[in-house]
């Protein structure tokens, strides 16, 4: 039995992933919505119309309490300095050494959120007995805000400064207003919902009024509110620089905030804390995943060139390679195959290539799999029944009976092409390859989830191979279509089942040899692919786990010399970059696009995924050239992106998890359904399209 038939199934990430994605979700929504204008403007509408004459009397100070107006303003010879947004790490500061130099109080308008990002400085803002009042949480116009909004803007604040002050203020300015008279329309509405929640407005005097006669002066946290509120400070025809509740006269409005408010201040730091965090990072992610994307493809269409100029190289009819007419042994592992089995070793059968020995092992099959395979009366097939070993051991049984040095390994469900086997094994006529992979097509593609896969196989692995083959590190020989010498595959130990892709150990393992493999694309075969979301899943997230064990395994290749160093400098480094980091990382051009959408700009985060859409279109319908492909499939591309790619992202994911967590994974086996050949027979004058401009 195979090692991994009783490995137990990774469980405890699924845990980890349920507890981790509320919170990012949570923490990225909050940060949007309280931090980036939802439903308010960040600039002032215009006035439609003007504030009550009883407020309009040129006093800066407003209570409105019982349908009433009251003004006030500052005693003569009296100057209350306020200061607006903040705090601001550069500027607060110095306005605080400035007012301690001349012995100054003031008020401090802040804003909610840069309360929570600058805890300290609130802190030492009311230690150095200065007033806090409460300038909004982002500083939008209130008047443009809903009511849900206003109230959360004002809320929040009080919130902010309770977790990072203890206090709450009774002090308010409406954002992007001046003097009472600015306070106009939508705004004054809004000033009269706060008023009735007991806030005392705070506006400012005209600058034409005299410092002598008792001023409200606001300042901005900027180098020119410094120099402005320092020329005020040195103004002699004012004898008291204060606060304004203490310039009026009046009780502080400054209370101490309970513990379970504190408590509640406390965590809304925490959580724009954790929302800071993840936004920043996803700014982070979406470089890193937005540059391996455009480097990725840049390379795969560079090298796809490449190859094209170099294809001839390993061709039948080159004038400097003999053309490989030995016999072939091809083996074909088989477990519960019942349903393509025989379509498998009838397209082997009437390959061009005639000197074939196939050799079916029945793998522990509970069905008619190995009935079947006998009943195809032809000398030239094998079959051999044993107990259920699990695939790497069933190709090593094949093995062992195979009569010819070169080996052809295919899965149950593969239709080969007539000249695919020949034109496979013709590489093999270097006597430094050791093995050569095959291009592999997708048969059962007429619906959706088929398509997609196709396009994957077409855009993704084949423009992979390409690229592979130029700079020689070819690190999987499919499991579909794999040429090999049986020499090479004995000297290695054959087939291990050390991992879950034995296909992919297998490849590294025979450069670790000493061996080249290569790409021959006018070898095809047709497999079938999963008709199921759920088979899918199995089917990836064995392949992606499996190519993990094998990238850890060989990790040490990078170290040695000749064509093992070469594949681990280069193999192993693409496919960590580009088949583990970028798709761990990649699922953040999504996030973004539905951020940038909701919380920013949403025709700057439409313009983004457009762009990344644009680039994948091009080199998508470049890949479908280069396999002689219809064009006419990249319709499914951007539908694929929705649901097609994030589940691969998180295939990837949980493939990673699971692998730093140490769990691990029993083998998944798709249920067939015997299509692979579906699409070869119902366009026959396009599938051949490949192989017959080849010759």
């Amino acid at each position: 039995m195979s090692r991994h038939a009783l490995r137990r199934e990774a469980r405890g990430h699924w845990l980890l992933l349920l507890l981790f994605l509320p919170v990012v979700i949570a923490a990225l929504l909050f940060e949007g919505w309280t931090n980036h204008e939802v439903d308010a403007a960040r600039n002032k509408a215009p006035c439609t119309k003007p504030i009550p004459k009883a407020a309009d009397n040129g006093d800066p100070v407003l209570r409105l309490s019982d349908g009433k107006i009251q003004t006030a303003s500052m005693p003569a010879r009296t100057a209350a300095i306020t200061f607006n947004g903040g705090p601001d790490p550069t500027w607060t500061p110095r306005v605080l050494d400035m007012l301690r130099k001349h012995n100054a109080q003031a008020t401090f308008f802040v804003y909610g959120s840069q309360a929570t990002r600058h805890p300290d400085l609130i802190r030492r803002i009311r230690a150095e007995g200065h007033e806090i009042g409460s300038y909004t949480y982002t500083g939008g116009d209130m008047g443009a805000a809903s009511s849900v909004r206003s109230a959360m803007e004002l809320s929040l604040t009080q919130t902010a400064l309770a977790g990072t002050a203890g206090i709450n203020s009774g002090l308010l300015r409406m954002p992007h207003t001046t003097t009472a008279d600015t306070m106009c329309g939508d705004v004054w509405t809004a000033a009269r919902r706060s008023a009735d929640q007991g806030y005392l407005i705070v506006a400012a005097d005209r600058k034409s009024r005299k410092s002598a006669r008792g001023v409200v002066r606001q300042f901005s946290h900027t180098d020119l509110g410094y120099h402005e509120a320092e020329q005020l400070l040195r103004n002699r025809n004012v004898d008291k620089f204060t606060t304004v509740s203490a310039g009026l006269g009046q009780p502080s409005p400054i209370t101490t905030v309970s513990t379970s408010e504190r408590l509640r201040g406390e965590g809304l730091i925490w959580a724009r804390t954790i929302g800071s965090f993840f936004t920043d990072a996803m700014a982070y992610a979406l470089v890193i995943a937005g540059g391996l994307g455009a480097l990725r493809l840049i390379l795969l269409i560079l090298f796809a060139r490449v190859h094209m100029r170099r294809l001839q190289r390993f061709r039948p009819g080159s004038p400097w390679l003999r053309e490989v007419n030995e016999p072939v042994t091809v083996l074909v592992p088989a477990h519960n195959e019942e349903a393509g089995i025989e379509s498998t070793v009838r397209s082997l059968l009437a390959s061009t290539h005639h000197y074939l020995q196939v050799v079916v092992i029945d793998d522990g099959s509970t069905d008619r799999t190995a009935e079947i395979a006998e009943s195809i009366i032809d000398p030239r097939v094998l079959v051999i029944r044993q107990p259920n070993t699990g695939k790497p051991g069933a190709l090593n049984t094949g093995l062992a009976n195979a009569r010819y040095n070169i080996v052809v390994m295919v899965d149950a469900d593969t239709v080969f092409e007539p000249d695919a086997l020949h034109r496979l094994v013709q590489p093999l006529a270097h006597p430094a390859i050791g093995a050569v992979s095959g291009n592999t097509k997708v048969g059962n593609r007429t619906k959706l989830l088929g398509r997609w896969q196709h396009l994957e196989y077409v855009f993704g692995f084949n423009l992979d191979r390409r690229m592979f083959e130029v700079l020689e590190c070819m690190p999987t020989v499919p499991g579909a279509i794999g040429a090999f010498r049986r020499d090479a595959l004995m000297g290695i130990g054959g087939v291990s089942d050390d991992t879950l892709a034995e296909d992919t150990d297998l490849t590294m393992a025979l450069w670790r040899a000493g061996w080249r493999v290569v790409y021959e694309e006018t070898a095809i075969a047709w497999t079938e692919v999963p008709v199921t979301l759920g088979q899918l899943w199995r089917q990836r997230y064995r392949w992606c786990y499996g190519t993990l064990q094998s990238m850890w395994k060989h990790r040490r290749a990078a170290l040695e010399l000749g064509p093992s160093g070469r594949f681990g400098r280069r193999g192993l480094s693409y496919l960590m970059l580009f088949q583990v980091v970028m798709p761990v990382f990649a699922p953040v051009v999504d996030v973004f696009f539905l951020y940038g959408v909701f919380f920013r700009d949403p025709a700057e985060a439409t313009g983004v995924w457009l762009g990344f859409l644009a680039l994948q279109m091009i080199s998508a319908a470049y890949a479908l050239k280069l396999d002689r492909e219809r064009m006419r499939d990249l319709w499914a591309l951007p539908l694929q992106l929705f649901v097609y790619r994030q589940l691969l992202y998180l295939v990837i994911i949980q493939s990673v998890v699971t692998a730093l967590l140490g769990n691990r994974l029993k083998w998944h086996r798709m249920r067939r359904t015997g299509s692979a050949g579906e699409y070869m027979l119902s366009e026959p004058s396009q599938h051949r399209s490949l192989t017959s401009s080849s010759k």
